[in-house]
């Protein structure tokens, strides 16, 4: 009798021993999705950080192309004032020369700051050691190219 009792003493201190490890267990897998969260914002910041450096890159961008246009428009104006027909072709050649060296810089300028903050934020989100598939780095080439 008395060794029943002990074998059951000894297997409900076994089975406390078991519980408490699976309480902290339990315990533990509660502060995991709270760290999950944390990680996604994380994510999140880092893409609000690269969509804000696009964004400004984009309106640089933009102004710089609408600039070229316009000073294309008025460099063709004045081309066509010309009285001479070398001189005409000559000012409409510098004015197509003018846009096309304005867009290669704009272009440049627009893919240089996109490349910055794609590379940026890659960098950031794997800091942020967010589980799998919560970055959206594999958009990127659904990005206006600028060409």
């Amino acid at each position: 009798m008395l060794r029943k009792a002990f074998l059951a003493a000894g297997v409900a201190a076994a089975v406390a021993a078991v519980a408490v490890p699976l309480a902290f267990a339990q315990t533990t897998s509660t502060v995991t999705p709270s760290t999950a969260a944390t990680k996604i914002a994380c994510v999140g910041a880092a893409v609000q950080t690269r969509e804000t450096a696009i964004d400004a890159a984009m309106t640089t961008y933009t102004g710089a192309v609408n600039a070229a246009y316009a000073a294309r428009a008025t460099a063709l104006s004045q081309a066509y004032t010309q009285t001479t027909v070398s001189a005409t072709k000559t000012a409409v050649n510098a004015a197509w020369a003018t846009f096309r060296s304005s867009m290669k810089s704009a272009r440049g300028a627009w893919q240089s700051s996109r490349n910055a903050a794609w590379s940026a934020y890659r960098t950031a989100a794997v800091a942020c050691k967010a589980p799998a598939g919560t970055g959206d780095g594999a958009n990127s080439t659904s990005e206006a190219s600028g060409t």
